[in-house]
């Protein structure tokens, strides 16, 4: 029978446990780990050698599984062995954002200094469900929230944010505002809508949505008052589209909204895309009409160059998130609030949260309005020049000019099946990762630039890799 262990002993505290992260000693405890954590990187990066690891799933699975065996140990191998091990071959399967040929999805690559953020959130592991679990934590993410609506919503009297898991979350809360608002309200969209505001009907009990033509790839606005007037006035909830996902575009936003007042509808935008464009004084015209929207998407993981998550929720006035106060005696009792502790539970649909605001304020903070503009005009640039290389090439054809950062091109007469195939043998290689986006009844390859340190280099190195895999 084995012997409990006694708290009560002549060792010191802790001695012989795993150290702490928090507290005085944890970031001694933290530097030689983050030491082998780096390295690991580095020599899972070298082994690599480029945007994701060759030979495709059934390989990479293998040597995963090769890795990790036994998941679970009888024995435990020590920190610094798990770590070096594990951190390697993450690193050595990774599709790495970081590399400028892995341009498939919006998938950015975070900045340093972000990283180093979410390592201190990590390492003091406050929870945003009560003010006496994250003290600080709720009051720079009030700040910076409020920080972030204004700057959606500048001549707003009470604008206001949350934090979410990302794009996603924000369009579900955005319409479940709606349906609070106004009970089972009909959403209608365009066809270059993100899956998850149709999904947010499923999930909420709504009825189908009612999808409008996108003939260019943004909302029809003919169709949309067609759309509105056959609904007779029954609530409705239009969602637009600062940024699509495969192409980058942006719907006809002040036309939306004109139609939306003119008809009674809710107007809810998603940019999670195309919203950091307010930071760029040369780009930001594009985000025109965004302030005229009741709810507001962004996700500062994709052109925010955030670590993943970071999406934001805007609203234009804060007493529209009144829907979602909630009580749990044990987080938020009456008594408390009503003696000054502020109520988190409100402020999101989950309980448990990290404080992913950190990452944020940290890089709004070191960066500037300035630091981040350059960022987004640098990508917007590379994307302009990546159209430029693929107008010039005799065997690419290049779909339209690019209005963020998305280009989509395909070899000029090749079939959907060799489109496809190509896109595949890129990725089993392990020489570039590109998307794929269906425009105008074809099948393109889809190049989402989002390192703002690609250089004209790296986008000719990824036309001739397309060029060459066309020929094989």
């Amino acid at each position: 029978m084995t012997t409990p262990p006694r708290l009560t002993s002549s060792r010191s505290p802790g001695e012989g446990l795993p150290p702490l992260a928090g507290g005085i000693d944890g970031p001694d405890a933290l530097r030689p780990l983050l030491g082998v954590v780096l390295d690991a990187l580095r020599a899972g990066a070298v082994a690599r050698g480029g945007p994701l690891p060759p030979g495709g799933p059934e390989l990479l699975t293998a040597a995963v599984a090769e890795t990790v065996a036994p998941a679970i140990p009888d024995h435990g191998h020590g920190a610094e062995e798990a770590l070096r091990s594990l951190v390697e071959a993450l690193a050595y399967g990774a599709a790495d954002p970081a590399d400028p040929r892995c341009a498939a999805h919006l998938h950015t690559p975070p900045l340093a200094l972000a990283a180093a953020a979410d390592l201190a959130a990590s390492a003091l592991n406050p929870s945003l469900d009560s003010w006496d679990q994250a003290p600080a934590a709720s009051a720079l993410e009030a700040e910076v929230t409020r920080a972030l609506a204004t700057e959606v919503y500048p001549r707003a009297a009470r604008p206001d944010a949350l934090v979410t898991t990302g794009g996603t979350e924000a369009n579900q809360l955005a319409v479940l505002l709606a349906r609070e608002r106004h009970g089972p309200v009909r959403i209608v969209c365009g066809t270059g809508t993100h899956h998850s505001v149709r999904r947010s009907a499923w999930l909420l009990g709504l009825p189908e949505p009612v999808t409008v033509p996108a003939p260019d790839g943004t909302t029809d606005l003919a169709a949309l008052d067609d759309a509105l007037t056959a609904l007779h006035g029954s609530p409705a909830l239009v969602t637009a589209t600062a940024g699509t996902t495969d192409a980058g575009l942006v719907d006809p936003l002040p036309g939306i909204a004109d139609l939306c007042e003119r008809h009674g509808a809710e107007l809810h935008i998603d940019a999670a895309y195309g919203g950091p464009l307010l930071f760029s004084p040369r780009h930001r015209h594009l985000l025109r009409g965004l302030d005229r929207a009741h709810s507001v998407t962004l996700d500062l993981h994709k052109l925010g160059w955030q670590p993943v998550a970071a999406g934001i929720l805007a609203v234009r006035d804060g007493t529209r998130l009144a829907p979602l106060a909630h009580t749990a005696d044990y987080l938020n009792p009456d008594d408390d609030t009503e003696a000054g502790l502020p109520d988190l539970l409100g402020r999101s649909l989950r309980t448990t949260r990290r404080p992913d605001i950190l990452k944020i304020a940290v890089t709004l903070r070191a960066l500037g309005r300035d630091g981040l503009a350059d960022l987004v005009d640098r990508t917007c640039a590379a994307a302009q020049e990546c159209a430029d290389l693929i107008e010039k090439h005799p065997a690419l054809e290049l779909h339209r000019r690019p209005v963020l950062t998305t280009v989509l091109f395909r070899p000029r007469g090749a079939s959907d099946a060799t489109v496809a195939r190509l896109r595949r043998r890129l990725l089993h290689d392990g020489r570039a990762v590109l998307g794929r986006a269906h425009a105008d009844g074809r099948l393109w390859l889809k190049a989402t630039l989002l390192n703002p340190h690609t250089t004209a280099h790296d986008l000719d190195t990824l036309i001739a890799l397309v060029e060459g895999s066309s020929t094989r």
